[in-house]
């Protein structure tokens, strides 16, 4: 099944499948307490990791090139700041004990403010993380209600000024804007929360009303307005605007960054078609061309590690043009822009309409979306990749 390395930054994923509470927005692979049941715990997750990363290794052992040091290590989830800062300490002990990690590498953790302390954050850098993400969501406590969002106002903007007094020089916040009920006002006081918070980094999401979540199901009941196009659009012009006067550049569409160290190594990784190994029950991998994807539920994926073997659900080999397509999709959103020679020639027409109509501009011989290109990046997307010859 496996291919070789493809010679870009190598990252690994951690995939934390526990969360207090379930939001009414998300639709990630999580799990309560009262889900599991004794199913599953964190202890037999971790075990299960361990076992996981051990296989893994040995795998790519006999790959014919030799492995590269990893140069990102991404804990998400659900909710990595449950396994407190001791729970987070072993599962990069996990990680390391497996490969080597390059020694200048990127180590992040997500976080819900709620489960963090100033001692968990000391706990962190003792260990290695280099970066903390905060979900912070909103500073309107109307507008956390509507998301089910547990964390109180003001506690994301605490957390994230423990973690820089702990020594954390890159921090994150994430925002999600369009939210029914969600005024500008609501907005603007997120925004100077984020500010008066000193990150470096920003990430700034559309609310999506994903299938099968609560939040869908209120929406289609009527209960809740679907977020309107335009109104999204004013949003993230509005956010834009905003960081950019506080120096945060965007860096991805959905991303600012206070200069490039700032930047999210391990996301770029996935956005300039780099490989990863995605460890954890349901997390999604790519080595070469191919990728595979584990087993979903805690119990199950840990059952799978147990009897040996990597947990796989599934995999597919990418062919040439889905290659293509994932490489104009994903680079195109960013700064840096999509090579126009990486472009089949009924492309670069399209592409030169996409300049005509003022939603970007080629320099360096890079395709790169102006600001109301940003607002239409899928369609430029889908310009670029329904044009024939």
């Amino acid at each position: 099944m496996l291919r070789d390395f493809g010679g870009g930054p190598f990252g690994i994923y951690v995939h934390v499948p526990f969360c207090a509470t379930r939001c009414g927005y998300c639709d990630f692979n999580t799990y309560t307490a009262g889900e599991l049941g004794s199913s599953a715990s964190p202890q037999s997750w971790l075990n299960a990791l361990r076992g996981e990363l051990a296989e893994a290794a040995r795998v790519f052992g006999e790959l014919p090139s030799a492995q590269p040091p990893v140069a990102t290590v991404f804990v998400g989830g659900g909710t990595p700041s449950l396994l407190g800062g001791d729970g987070l300490a072993r599962v990069l002990e996990a990680v390391r004990d497996n490969f080597t990690l390059a020694t200048d590498a990127e180590v992040t953790t997500e976080s819900n403010p709620e489960s963090t302390s100033p001692g968990f954050f000391e706990r962190l850098r003792a260990a290695g993380y280099t970066r903390v993400s905060l979900g912070m969501q909103s500073a309107a406590e109307h507008v956390l209600r509507v998301l089910d969002r547990t964390h109180t106002p003001g506690r994301a903007v605490a957390a994230a000024r423990e973690a820089r007094a702990a020594g954390f020089e890159h921090v994150n916040l994430d925002l999600i804007y369009g939210t029914p009920g969600e005024r500008d006002g609501d907005l603007d006081a997120s925004l100077d929360a984020v500010l008066a918070a000193g990150v470096d980094h920003v990430s700034a999401y559309s609310l999506i009303v994903e299938d099968g979540t609560a939040l869908a199901r209120k929406v289609r009941r009527g209960e809740l307005p679907a977020p309107e196009e335009d109104v999204l659009a004013a949003r993230y012009e509005r956010i834009d605007a905003r960081l950019a006067a506080a120096g945060l550049d965007w860096y991805e569409v959905s991303n600012w960054a206070a200069g490039d160290s700032a930047r999210c190594r391990h996301n770029l990784g996935y956005w300039d078609g780099g490989d990863w190994l995605g460890a954890g029950p349901g997390a999604h991998s790519h080595l070469g061309g191919v990728r595979w994807w584990n087993v979903k539920h805690p119990a199950r994926y840990a059952a799978r590690v147990a009897d040996g073997g990597l947990p796989v659900a599934g995999w597919e080999a990418l062919t040439g043009e889905e290659r293509h397509t994932e490489r104009v999709m994903l680079t195109v959103r960013l700064r840096t822009g999509l090579p126009l020679p990486d472009l089949a020639p009924a492309e670069r027409l399209a592409a030169e309409r996409v300049v005509a109509d003022g939603l970007a501009v080629i320099a360096a011989d890079r395709l790169i979306l102006t600001d109301r290109g940003r607002l239409l990046a899928d369609a430029v997307v889908r310009d670029l990749l329904t044009a024939v010859d």
